[in-house]
């Protein structure tokens, strides 16, 4: 046995603390302080903060890249494809952001299964170089369909990204403090990814350089980039924690017992036709599923249409394009404060609902309001609730799901969801309904109105199934003792 293997056996002082998880108190979601096993705290601390800047931040960045690469087509609409590709004839734009989806929601299982057998490393890092060629190429394409199959060809190669960086960050930390790491990453990512259209703009400058509009700049040019970040992530990226290279073997015994204490789900569990099965079957998956699907739905809205929209403003297409930017940056501080809140108190679908209210309100106001500067305050409004949403929902999934599999199954059901959310939101804003686009944006606020519903729901089944296992007339949940639903 390796010396990271870890006792089958919790023992009664583990089930006693677990027994805190879903009350809300400081002992929720399982206390696993340092001293729990006898770790120094500094120790603790020290080790914790080395996960966070190996972890985190070379994940952010590729995924942030990620984001840009698939919706910067907005951006390139504005700055002269829609004319020279004839994208404003008929479904041609809808098209090429939907055709994205399609392998990009297929192929995430297989990845999430994929990125178990070989190194991390070399899987993400192989994958962003092919798509950051890819993007490269995009920027050659002389008619509309050439850019859909390109379209096509990025989801493909993006499908593997996102949900494995969900299930590999899921596996790194407990559950008390999945939330602020989630959003971390998530955020920062998303932040970049708004400033996409205004470094659009820039790159639109060069229009007639070598021969090129600037639609084609921005293709190649965002590329590039990506291409040189795919030689870091071979570099940066880590492993799961059970293969790390980067922590000492105190270290790694310290991050494993503390996992294994929070959920007992350190060891990975072999992929049965069963297991796959009863999966599909369990509903929890699919109302995750469903308000992450609702979520994106408004996320994917406004990272393909908001320039679009601004434009139907009145706003210049350089203007349109650099006012993305302060609504995407200040959405930041209402997402880490309500995730630092989030894991603070162990709660979970209450942030989460306040958050869709938020978006409703945002949208409405963009929706209805008359006045260009209240439209665009709304934009503040809808896109804080509608992104903070994203992460939030990903941590609530994760807080709630025991067993490796089972953890890789959800991730790839639940953004494969996220990804039907861009197929709806590239299909509810059509050019006939510029420049308000009411239809678009009545379809982003009653998601809103689904996630309230089903997290309703969700709370009240959670606390009912909570109650039972506290109680001894049902088995433990999840099969596991001392485990409790987060709410």
């Amino acid at each position: 046995m390796s010396s990271h293997s870890l006792e089958k056996k919790r023992s009664v002082d583990q089930v006693e603390d677990e027994s805190h998880a879903g009350s809300g108190g400081k002992l929720a979601v399982s206390a696993v302080d340092a001293e729990a096993n006898g770790w120094d705290k500094e120790f603790a601390k020290r080790t914790m903060r080395k996960v966070d800047l190996r972890v985190l931040p070379i994940l952010a960045a590729v995924y942030a890249l990620s984001l840009i690469d698939r919706t910067n087509t907005s951006n390139a609409y504005v700055a002269g494809a829609a004319v020279d590709l004839g994208l404003t004839i008929g479904a041609r734009y809808s098209i090429i952001t939907l055709i994205f989806f399609v392998p990009y929601i297929i192929f995430e299982l297989p990845s999430n299964i994929v990125v178990r057998k070989v190194k991390v490393a070399v899987w993400l890092g192989s994958i962003t170089l092919a798509w950051g060629a890819v993007m490269i190429g995009m920027g050659f394409v002389k008619l509309w369909w050439q850019l859909a199959i390109c379209r096509a060809l990025l989801g493909l190669l993006e499908a593997g990204f996102f949900p494995a960086c969900a299930y590999l960050i899921s596996t790194w930390y407990i559950r008390r403090e999945i939330q602020k790491r989630m959003t971390a990453f998530y955020m920062f990512s998303v932040v970049v990814g708004g400033f996409s259209s205004a470094i659009g703009g820039g790159i639109s400058t060069m229009k007639g350089r070598g021969g090129l509009n600037g639609w084609q700049w921005i293709f190649i040019l965002e590329g590039v980039v990506t291409v040189f970040v795919a030689a870091l992530a071979f570099l940066f990226v880590v492993d799961f924690p059970e293969k790390n290279k980067f922590l000492t073997d105190s270290q790694t015994k310290f991050v494993l017992q503390r996992l294994e204490r929070d959920r007992g789900d350190v060891e990975m569990d072999a992929w049965t036709w069963k297991k796959f099965l009863s999966y599909c079957a369990t509903p929890k998956l699919w109302a995750f599923a469903l308000i992450f699907g609702s979520a994106t739905t408004c996320s994917y809205a406004f990272a393909y249409f908001l320039p679009i929209i601004l434009a139907g403003m009145g706003f210049s297409e350089l203007n349109a394009q650099l006012l993305v930017a302060p609504p995407y940056f200040t959405s930041i501080f209402v997402a880490f404060g309500l995730a630092w809140l989030g894991d603070k108190y162990i709660i979970r679908a209450p942030i989460i609902m306040f958050q869709a209210v938020i978006t409703i309100i945002g949208l409405s106001m963009t929706a209805f309001h008359t006045s260009v500067g209240v439209r665009y305050t709304g934009v503040f409004f809808g896109l804080a609730g509608a992104n903070s949403n994203v992460a939030s929902i990903l941590g609530y999934m994760q807080n709630n799901i025991v067993g490796q599999t089972k953890r890789a199954f959800t991730s790839a059901l639940v953004i494969g969801a996220g990804g039907i959310g861009g197929i709806v939101a590239s299909t509810v804003f059509r050019s006939e309904d510029a420049p308000g686009y009411r239809p678009g944006l009545w379809v982003t606020i009653g998601a809103n109105f689904v996630i309230l519903i089903v997290c309703t729901i969700m709370s009240l089944g959670f606390h009912h199934r909570n109650k039972q296992a506290r109680s001894g007339k049902s088995g433990p949940i999840e099969g596991r003792e001392g485990f409790f639903y987060t709410i």
